[in-house]
Order: structure tokens, then sequence, then C-alpha cells
């Protein structure tokens, strides 16, 4: 027993020094996808249609809000509760549709993304399988790292056709 012990403590650093790790910022890969632009763009786009309609939908209560203020003092009580009524009603149609655009926002854009994190994730493997790393970490989260740790962002941005 005591052999096996023996001999298991100096097989492990030969075992430890035969694993190759490596290291990537996935952050900076992601934001040089190609496709990370076009995404930006339909985001853009689906941006600027909820932002056309929420603006459109304030200049509305802008507008009868000035009409209720030029006309509330002529206004008989029952008229000026409809039309206090109805103001309210629609700011609160306001605010449920901005909630819900953020919501619709955020949903498409993971909708989008999801592609691009598989696509990248897949490469990642790919060169950690072709290369023979044991483990590839992402450098956002390490707080040192080796000199005998390899930096694999070239390789994957080759696997990725990135520049």
């Amino acid at each position: 027993m005591k052999k096996i012990i023996i001999t298991i403590m100096l097989a492990l650093p030969i075992m430890a020094s035969a694993q190759k790790f490596g290291h990537i910022n996935t952050q900076e890969l992601f934001s040089q996808m190609p496709e990370v632009a076009q995404v930006k763009l339909k985001m853009d786009t689906i941006n600027s249609q909820y932002e056309t309609q929420l603006a459109s939908m304030n200049e509305e209560i802008q507008k009868k809000y000035q009409d209720y203020q030029a006309q509330e003092a002529t206004m008989a009580d029952a008229i000026k509760q409809i039309r206090q009524q109805e103001l309210q009603e629609m700011q609160q149609r306001i605010q449920l549709f901005y909630q819900t655009a953020e919501q619709d926002i955020q949903k498409k854009q993971q909708e989008l993304l999801a592609p691009v994190h598989e696509k990248m994730t897949k490469a990642i493997k790919a060169v950690g399988e072709r290369e023979g790393y044991t483990y590839i970490f992402d450098t956002v989260a390490l707080v040192h790292i080796g000199a005998d740790a390899n930096d694999v962002t070239p390789a994957v941005k080759k696997e990725l056709g990135i520049k």
C-alpha cells in the first residue's frame, strides 16, 4: 500500500505537467464577431420603432393635457373627472407599453444573440479539442494567469474567421 501511495505521489506532478491550459477573453472575442454588429443593427431598428411609438403616445397625452388645462376653468365637474380619468388611463397605457417594450427588446436581443454565443462556444471547444487543451478559462473571471497558460484567442478568432 505504501508503494502505491508513493507511486501516485511521484506520478501526480508528471500528470499535472502533461495538462495544457489556455485562456480567452470571451467578451472581447464576442464583441469582434461580425454577427454581433448585425444584431446591433437589428436591435437599433427595433428600438427605433418602439421609441417612435412611445414618442407618439407621449405627444398625444401632452396635447390632451394641454387641452384639458386650457378648458379646465370652464368645464363642469363631471367632465373634469372624465378627462382626468382619460389622462390617467393614457398614462397607465404608456407605462404598460414602456414596460412591455423593454421586455420585448430584451427577449429579442437574447433570441438574436443566442446563436452567436453558441457559435463562439463551438469554436472554443473545437480549438480546445484540436490543440489538446485540458481547460480553457475565461480571463474575465480569472485573478491570475500563469506564464505556462496559453492565450487561445488568436486560434479561436481564426476558427471563427475573425482577423
